[in-house]
Order: structure tokens, then sequence, then C-alpha cells
């Protein structure tokens, strides 16, 4: 890495992205980034500390910059080939980050579901105890100049974790996702299998996880999860509506009794995966308790607010299986109140993929909302509409409209959840907006 140079970032505001300029700005190097205008919640982080932000141009690119090219961009992209034509070093995000992680004894975080969350508990719980940077698919990132770790959310999309050779990897699951580059479940796995491959020291999987209790590696796998052949057992589940508790058993050895203010069976098992981590690192178990306690969550995983009567849930679910982990936390938290699924789905390759599973999932809340499927400029539309999904729905599902969002005032003394990785926030405003008119017209 050149001191002398400005690193500049090509589409800053995606969520890896911005972490990363966040994490070279804390380390004190020259940074700035070009995107859309359009405003995206990671750029609030960047623009605090006064990093620039410029709209696309080939003009931004000039003598004196290293390129750092996001995912979403070809290399047919005006800025990318301006600096290919300038002769200006051009890396990728991911091969940037794989040479990164050499400088430090480097935890990536990935599965199919649970990266972010997971990811995010790691980094709370170890920069406290021990100098620990960090980047996190929400669009946090954090660089400390002489840290020792490094904790990193590791997509398996495009196979991109492969540029990676981190000492230990956590995959907290294995799922059929992203239907529009894996062909299969079993392209899937492969994709996993070789990543693991490339782990230094060990890995740390859910043996709960059928794909994962199968995987194939010569690296060493520590097994985490409830049943009892896992290494690291949690036994004694207390749920409550002010979080869970659990004891956790190392090889059937009582090792601790933990406490998490967060909700849902999925995060008892990230934190059995930290806990892990920090056991093999010889971390410091109280500091470790302590931690586990305090943490607060990530941007859009169950974010919560009151309004009115009513509790509303922001949320990135976009699979069936983080459907209902949103749901079986809201149903921990708020026992007694109706859980209403407001629900977005993310491109039409992955509505189709799973359109009876999507409804298995949001037939567990009490009531269901469905807006248009936000669609990928990686994609066509295809045969599938929003119809299709409704009318899986046992309960009936209405289609909701950003101009009218009135069938919601119809619920309350109850929890609504949005859900999607699209835009399903401007649903979110625009019932917020209702409300709050709504109860100025009483």
């Amino acid at each position: 890495m050149n001191n002398e140079t400005t690193y500049h970032f090509v589409g800053i505001k995606g969520s890896g992205m911005s972490a990363l300029a966040l994490i070279l700005h804390d380390k004190g190097f020259k940074v700035q980034g070009s995107d859309v205008e359009k405003y995206f919640f990671t750029q609030k982080n960047i623009e605090e500390v006064k990093i620039p932000i410029l709209p696309f141009d080939k003009k931004n690119i000039h003598d004196g910059l290293t390129v750092i090219a996001g995912n979403a961009f070809s290399d047919d992209h005006e800025e990318i080939k301006a600096a290919i034509e300038q002769g200006l070093p051009v890396i990728r995000y991911h091969d940037f980050i794989g040479n990164l992680l050499k400088n430090y004894t480097s935890i990536t975080v990935t599965g199919s579901h649970g990266k972010t969350s997971t990811t995010g508990l790691l980094a709370h719980v170890m920069s406290t105890i021990k100098d620990t940077s960090y980047l996190i698919g929400d669009g946090t990132g954090h660089g400390v100049p002489n840290a020792e770790y490094f904790a990193l959310e590791a997509c398996e999309y495009r196979r991109h974790f492969l540029a990676y050779h981190p000492d230990y990897a956590i995959i907290t699951n294995i799922d059929y996702d992203h239907p529009d580059y894996f062909t299969s479940l079993e392209d899937v796995t492969e994709a996993f299998e070789t990543m693991a491959q490339q782990v230094q020291k060990a890995i740390i999987a859910c043996g709960d996880d059928e794909q994962l209790i199968k995987l194939k590696t010569e690296t060493p796998i520590i097994y985490y999860g409830f049943e009892d052949h896992n290494d690291f057992q949690a036994q004694n589940l207390s749920r409550s509506i002010t979080g869970s508790s659990f004891d956790v058993y190392v090889k059937n050895e009582f090792y601790g009794h933990f406490e998490i203010p967060t909700y849902g069976k999925h995060n008892i098992l990230n934190a059995l995966a930290v806990i892990a981590i920090c056991y093999h690192e010889e971390l410091d178990k109280e500091k470790v308790m302590e931690n586990l306690k305090t943490f607060a969550g990530v941007k859009r995983r169950f974010s919560e607010k009151t309004m009115e009567d009513m509790v509303i849930i922001d949320d990135y679910a976009h699979h069936p299986s983080e459907i209902r982990a949103t749901i079986d936390a809201a149903r921990q938290k708020y026992p007694n109140k109706e859980i209403i699924a407001i629900f977005q789905p993310h491109t039409f390759t992955r509505t189709v993929a799973l359109l009876s599973e999507f409804a298995e999932a949001l037939n567990l809340a009490d009531s269901v909302y469905l807006c248009d499927i936000f669609g990928s400029a990686r994609e066509q539309q295809g045969d599938v509409t929003i119809e299709d999904l409704a009318a899986k729905i046992d309960t009936g599902a209405l289609i909701l409209k950003e101009d009218n969002m009135s069938p919601l005032l119809d619920h309350h003394d109850g929890v609504a959840i949005f859900m999607g990785a699209g835009d399903v926030q401007k649903f979110e405003l625009a019932y917020e907006t209702l409300l709050s008119h709504s109860t100025l017209s009483k």
C-alpha cells in the first residue's frame, strides 16, 4: 500500500466499498470515491469523515490515483476504462482485500445467511479486547493502525470470497441463493468447499446445518450449534422479551453462562460462533461475556422504532430462511402482538426459484402484505409476478403501492416488519408518514 497515492473508489456507496474506504481513511490514507447521485444509507458514515464523493465522470481519473473498482461495475465503466487507458493501477474490491488480509490474523465470516450480523457481533466483541480492524456488509468499516486482527464479511456471490486466504473462517450455513449465478445447491456447496481449502488454521461451522456437516475439506473444522455432536454446544436456552441466555459446553464440558440482548435462535448460533473464535484465540472469557451483553446490532437487521401503537421493524431479510429467522425473533420479543409481514421480493430470479419457500416462510406471520418485485439490473423480468406469490399465502396477501399504504392502518398494537433487500424502506416511510398524518387528523 502506498502512502503517496490517493485511493479512488468506483462505486464508493456499495456496502463493502464504503466500509473499505472508511478503513483506509482510518489508517491514514488519502481516499475519495464516485457513485450515482441517488442517496444510499451507506454514504452517511463516509460523509461524516469528509471523504469526497463525486458523481461518476471519466474526468475524475488522473495521475496519482490507485483505482479500487466495485464488483458491480465492469471494465467498460467510464472511470475504470479511463484508468486502464491511463495506465493507472486498477484493483478489484475483493482482490484488494485479499492482499490486505495478509497483514493480520484474519477471520472471514461467510455463509448464505447471517454474515452481517455475525461479523458485526465478532467485531464488537473482539475490538475492545484486542486491536481489531473490521469490515461489515452494512457499510461499517474501521481501521486500527497497528491492529492484530481483521474481521471481514466475505460474500459467496460470484465466488468473490475465493480472493481470500484467511486464518479462520466462520461459516453460518449453506443454502441455495443467488440463482442468477449459482445453478444449484450443489454449485453453492462446491464454492464453499473450494473456499474452505484456502483457510489456514480452522473453520468454525454451524454443525446443525445439513450441508455444513457434510463439508469436505482438509482444513480442521470446529462445529457449533444446539445438537449434541457439536464441539461448542448451547444448552439450557432461555428466550424472553429481554433477550436470550444459554450455557456453553465445549466438548461436553461446561464452559460458561452467556447472555445476549438479541432475539431469535439464529442470534444464539451467531454468538456461539464468536465464542468459538475467541476461545481458540485465548481471549479473556469474562470480557467476551460482557461484550456479548452490549451488542446493539447492525444496520437494517431487526432495526426497531415505535410510532403510535405500532412497533415498526426494518430488516434486510430477502430469503425464506431469513424471513423465518426475523419472524421468530419478533415472536420472541413480542409474544402477545400481531405480527404483520410486509415483504418486497428482491430479484425475479430469486422469486421464481424460491416461490413456494417464500410463501411457507411468510405464512408464519399473522398478516401478509406484498410490494412489487424489486428487479436487478443484472436480470430480465421473467415470467413471475408478485400476484404469483400472493396466491400462495394462506391468509391472502394484499399488494401495497407506495401511494396507498392505507390497508396497514387497519392494524393496531401490532408489529409491522418491513423486509427486503431492494427499496422496501420507501414503503416503510410512506406508512410512517400516513400513520403520523392519521394521528394528527384525529
